[in-house]
């Protein structure tokens, strides 16, 4: 099933099609602000000491990545939360040689700080390779665990920056395109010029002029984009500095 364009303006409507995001290779955009990220997990030699921290703010590609590297390495993806739940058939799975954790810093201060300090040592050991993903450096978790911190601290850390004009808007093309909704490039490039410089941004700003227009029966398109802008807007200067994203 496709989205229908919307008879008055030839501008299309939502459907409320289920949406997912592609994650291959063939789907990252490549920028300057994530060329070391991408370089450094598509290292012929693998990662550098068989351990690699990526870091960056949400949003900016971390999990592609990881998701690039696990397809690549047929490595095992844990969730951080369940990572102590899970640590014994890790250990015991025969030829484990790639593990990725995603947003690692949820360990921090939990039963998956030891279960990290084991399963890092049981890669290590045996020549395998531990990719993790954050928004901070690994100094700025707050480990509790000092054997576990000053092992991962020294990794090697990969930061990805946050994106140039080029970036954004392939971003927000492609998050339209994930949801079948068809834009205009005149829009793409309204929004570009108006929006917060975030990828996380590009996300929730793409989402809320789908269930938008899903709600209304309306297109897509400028006018629904300045309303959702002023909106945004609005609710940034009501929230304080404190309760705002890293």
């Amino acid at each position: 099933m496709t989205r229908r364009s919307a008879a008055m303006s030839g501008e299309q409507l939502p459907l409320g099609l289920p949406t997912q995001a592609a994650m291959g290779r063939g789907d990252f955009l490549q920028a300057p602000s994530n060329a070391l990220a991408l370089a450094a997990i598509e290292d012929p030699a693998g990662l550098p000491g068989g351990k690699l921290v990526l870091t960056g703010p949400a949003g900016a590609g971390k999990t592609h990545l990881a998701q690039i590297w696990a397809g690549d390495q047929a490595a095992t993806m844990v969730a951080p939360q369940t990572l102590a739940a899970d640590l014994p058939a890790l250990l015991a799975a025969p030829g484990l040689a790639a593990v990725v954790i995603d947003d690692a810093r949820q360990i921090a201060r939990g039963p998956g700080e030891e279960a990290l300090f084991h399963l890092h040592n049981h890669l290590q050991a045996r020549g395998g390779q531990l990719l993790l993903t954050a928004r901070v450096p690994v100094r700025d978790w707050g480990l509790a665990l000092p054997d576990l911190a000053s092992r991962l601290s020294a990794a090697a850390h990969v930061a990805l920056q946050p994106p140039d004009d080029a970036l954004l808007a392939a971003v927000l093309v492609k998050l339209f395109n994930d949801r079948q909704i068809r834009v205009q490039p005149a829009l793409i490039d309204y929004l570009v010029a108006r929006m917060e410089r975030s990828l996380a941004q590009a996300g929730a700003l793409v989402a809320r002029l789908d269930a938008r227009a899903l709600a209304l029966g309306r297109p897509v398109n400028r006018q629904l984009a300045q309303e959702i802008l002023a909106e945004t807007s609005d609710a940034l200067e009501d929230t304080p500095l404190s309760g705002r994203n890293d």
